[in-house]
């Protein structure tokens, strides 16, 4: 099977690219820039090139296509062009994957996401799965909620360095999920047909709020965190004023997600579906203590390592004086 992966540099994306590459797939990456996605040819990857706001690109890199995996997504800093790039572009890409008959188009979603309908890039991505629906194409909607890789910026880092970690006076609870566990299943999927014309959601073992977090972080680390709460009121006011001018679209567009904070949901949602189509057990994904003592576990050998050659380096300067 060849697969045509789109995102396959973003977070998700080179999760998705590796373990396919592990199970024996072909796989394709549809990129803009060859030079920052030299790590995926250097994986054994194939790049094609294609650009979501060139639709000319689009239909030569499905040649040879089975199934494609669209992990793409516009990135914060691009939001001004996300009605181009996360609609009108995905239109075409799924309207050329109808005519070259791909059997299976698998894309990722927000859970929970019509709660969220007035946020503009989860409008278009709720546009995106119905015509998903609607097109003649095998589908597999994968619903996310939150990656333990951006927890390490927001919260590890911060702790660490003894510097402040922002947060909002929620107590949203997040089911939040490693990556590679949604690539591992992701990619299982492709050989089930309990996954077509689905629409599913892919989270961890439990949900976590921000001082669950904060709290988990500083057991592990053995450091105090820094706590600095914005009120919601206060995010809300300036995604208001920012609306007024061109310029700061992006900013009012990312300070929309506040809204998803300040409704307090807890997302208690199962996957127990999935794990039993694939004959998985609950302990085959990782739990979030699982992932941070790993990560605090690296970070505090690697700290060592450099302490004990700074100590080595001023012992050799002293006896050469």
């Amino acid at each position: 099977m060849s697969l045509l992966i789109v995102g396959g540099t973003g977070t998700l994306g080179r999760q998705i690219v590796r373990k396919s590459l592990h199970e024996g797939f072909q796989v394709k990456c549809l990129v803009r820039n060859f030079r920052k996605a030299s790590f995926l040819k250097e994986w054994g990857t194939e790049l094609v090139y294609g650009d979501l706001t060139l639709p000319e690109t689009i239909p030569l890199a499905l040649c040879g296509t089975t199934a494609i995996i669209d992990c793409s997504t516009t990135r914060p800093n691009d939001l001004y062009n996300i009605e181009l790039i996360d609609l009108k572009a995905k239109y075409i890409l799924i309207e050329s994957a109808i005519k070259a008959n791909i059997n299976h188009y698998i894309f990722f979603s927000l859970l929970n996401s019509n709660s969220y309908s007035k946020i503009p890039l989860i409008r278009l991505k709720i546009l995106i799965e119905h015509r998903l629906r609607a097109s003649k194409v095998n589908y597999t909607i994968f619903n996310l909620s939150g990656f333990f890789q951006g927890l390490i910026p927001q919260y590890a880092l911060p702790i660490l360095d003894q510097e402040s970690v922002w947060i909002t006076a929620e107590s949203s609870s997040v089911p939040y999920i490693n990556t590679q566990d949604i690539a591992m299943i992701t990619i299982k999927s492709l050989s089930i047909s309990q996954f077509i014309n689905k629409s599913l959601p892919l989270v961890g073992l439990k949900t976590w709020t921000s001082s669950d977090i904060i709290k988990l972080c500083e057991k592990i680390s053995g450091k105090r965190s820094k706590i600095t709460t914005v009120p919601i009121y206060l995010l809300k006011f300036t995604m208001y004023l920012t609306r007024f001018f061109q310029w700061t679209w992006n900013v009012s567009t990312r300070l929309a997600f506040t809204e998803m904070l300040s409704i307090n949901y807890d997302l208690c949602v199962s996957m127990k579906e999935i794990l039993y189509i694939l004959k998985l057990d609950i302990r085959d994904i990782e739990s979030l203590e699982n992932y941070l003592q790993e990560y605090f576990r690296r970070i505090m050998k690697k700290l060592k390592e450099l302490n004990y050659e700074i100590l080595n380096d001023q012992n050799i300067n002293r006896t050469n004086f």
